[in-house]
């Protein structure tokens, strides 16, 4: 292999010449950088100003395309953004006619972006509605937790939520698929006391749906618990078909969490176990697993024993 002797005056030559490309490539691609290019924007959009006393459906997808006019940098991040931009859409045309035209709306959309970014169209142009009548209705609210506790603290009675219906109001097609409606998550560790907070509902997205109120007050009842052992008897079901049916043993041993202001009430008859025979006549297994059909509320079972019986039937 050749090799490439250079001489002093050579070799500074050599670095100039590199350091003048490097800095000619660095100022085209500043000036690439600043100059204006029009790029493409997905964008979801979000309705305010939705006209009272009216319920409607958009007739067209909730995302749109976005013509916008900005710098050779905004362009790149555009390309690095992981979510889509969001849009604000003001409806208060509606309340004389069904449909939106974006390009009355540019100077409001404009105002939503950064004074070097410009909306130049949106595709489609025109949003369509369909219009119904509003429906009230009632629903229950659901709460939404991620609660941990310390060592021998547990919720020990009903959560209370108040109010615990709220009203929601909308198209009727739409109202008819909420059966709950959901809180935003409690987040709380570490409790060993009465938590009480107050909550926002959770937004569905949709602003042709209204709920009232906006938030609920959630009290958790918290308190100290223990292990208390309790020995049931089994009882056996779709025994029917057999003339006698000997479980071994007949009884069994649960280990449950109460709260110490329970302990006294939580009693064998607070609690119903029992084996079931059809599994043994469909699958002929050799053991029947325990099954606890009754127990307390807010009771913790923690064991078992034994958790599978041995039988012997007599036909």
């Amino acid at each position: 292999m050749a090799v490439l002797n250079l001489t002093k005056l050579q070799k500074q030559k050599a670095r100039i010449f590199i350091v003048c490309v490097v800095i000619s490539i660095l100022s085209w691609g500043l000036f690439a950088m600043s100059s204006k290019y029009l790029y493409r924007v997905p964008a979801a959009i979000r309705y305010v100003n939705a006209p009272d006393n009216k319920a409607f459906h958009p007739l067209q997808s909730d995302t749109v395309d976005l013509q916008v006019e900005g710098s050779g940098w905004q362009v790149l991040f555009s390309k690095l953004r992981l979510q889509s931009q969001d849009i604000d859409i003001d409806l208060s045309p509606l309340r004389t006619r069904d449909w939106i035209v974006f390009s009355s709306q540019m100077g409001f959309i404009n105002r939503q972006f950064g004074g070097t970014q410009r909306v130049v169209s949106i595709t489609p142009d025109t949003l369509y509605f369909d219009f119904s009548k509003q429906t009230v209705k009632k629903v229950p609210v659901k709460l939404i937790s991620d609660l941990s506790f310390q060592r021998q603290y547990n919720i020990i009675d009903s959560i209370r939520i108040n109010p615990a219906y709220v009203t929601i109001t909308g198209p009727l097609e739409d109202l008819v698929r909420i059966e709950e409606w959901e809180t935003d998550t409690f987040r709380r560790k570490d409790l060993d006391s009465d938590l009480t907070g107050r909550l926002f509902l959770q937004q569905k997205g949709k602003a042709n749906i209204n709920v009232y109120p906006t938030s609920v007050e959630v009290t958790v009842p918290i308190g100290e618990v223990t292990e208390k052992v309790l020995e049931l008897p089994l009882k056996v079901e779709n025994a029917e078909r057999y003339s006698s049916v000997r479980l071994i043993p007949s009884k069994v041993k649960i280990t449950v969490l109460v709260s110490l202001k329970n302990y006294s009430n939580i009693t064998p008859s607070s609690f119903e176990a029992v084996v079931n025979l059809e599994n043994w006549t469909e699958n002929k297994v050799s053991t029947l697993p325990v099954i606890l059909t009754k127990f307390p509320d807010f009771c913790e079972i923690v064991k078992i024993n034994p958790q599978n019986i041995d039988f012997i039937i007599k036909r």
